[in-house]
């Protein structure tokens, strides 16, 4: 009777494991954006505005962009995110890429604006045209903000908050940041021009991630936690 009761044991344990692996490999595959194979390191949503600072003056700007690098169409503006930070942006199901090349917005990211876009991609975006000659974008009414969902796939080296971003004033933009957000989980694949869930400008995510606790709560039901016991248990859990 024991050692039958011990190949059962092995048995559940080792289907139980083999159910946890599948789902957690299934998890870890949903971090990466299915379109461009590129990781997933953080993503939610903001309010984006558009600039354009070729050191002309024409658009009130003083100077070259912060990064040192011209100003030219992908490169925006972050007021907390390090410098040369990549990812993109989905607005209407139009995908465009961007790397933080400057600061800002300065006073609209206290009003929950955190990401300024260069005009033309805003152009692209929403469906405008760029004029050289303003700097502005034409043909949209006016339209200065727009919600957009935002993923970012590459941090930058320098300092600046490598999470969810924050106003210009916090000082985040000076400080180096040495502990990244935890990948969240890509519920979705936004390459054909799905919406991703939103998250707050600010927010943190905590827990654990649905991949872990899918993968502890198979090993449950299967009998594995009960085997496994309460500690090796919590310690998936909160892994």
């Amino acid at each position: 009777m024991s050692a039958r009761f011990g190949l059962r044991s092995l048995a559940v344990l080792t289907a139980s494991t083999t159910c946890a692996l599948s789902i957690a490999a299934t998890a870890a595959h949903a971090d990466t954006d299915t379109d461009s194979g590129e990781k997933i390191l953080l993503k939610g949503s903001t309010t984006a505005s558009y600039f354009w600072d070729d050191a002309s003056g024409r658009a009130g700007d003083t100077g070259l962009p912060a990064s040192g690098k011209p100003m030219q169409k992908g490169l925006a503006a972050s007021p907390s995110w390090p410098l040369l930070t990549e990812g993109y942006v989905v607005y209407k199901g139009k995908k465009m890429p961007f790397f933080v090349g400057d600061r800002g917005p300065g006073t609209p990211s206290n009003r929950g604006i955190m990401l300024d876009l260069d005009a033309k991609t805003f152009a692209e975006l929403t469906g405008g045209e760029f004029n050289s000659s303003t700097l502005g974008v034409d043909g949209i009414g006016g339209q200065g903000h727009i919600e957009v969902d935002y993923v970012i796939t590459k941090w930058g080296d320098g300092v600046g908050k490598k999470n969810y971003p924050v106003p210009f004033s916090t000082g985040a933009w000076a400080e180096r940041d040495r502990n990244p957000a935890t990948p969240p989980q890509a519920e979705e694949d936004t390459s054909a021009g799905g919406s991703l869930p939103d998250t707050p400008a600010g927010e943190q995510e905590q827990g654990t991630t649905g991949g872990t606790l899918l993968a502890a709560g198979a090993l449950a039901i299967a009998g594995g936690g009960a085997l496994l016991g309460g500690e090796r248990l919590r310690m998936l859990l909160v892994r």
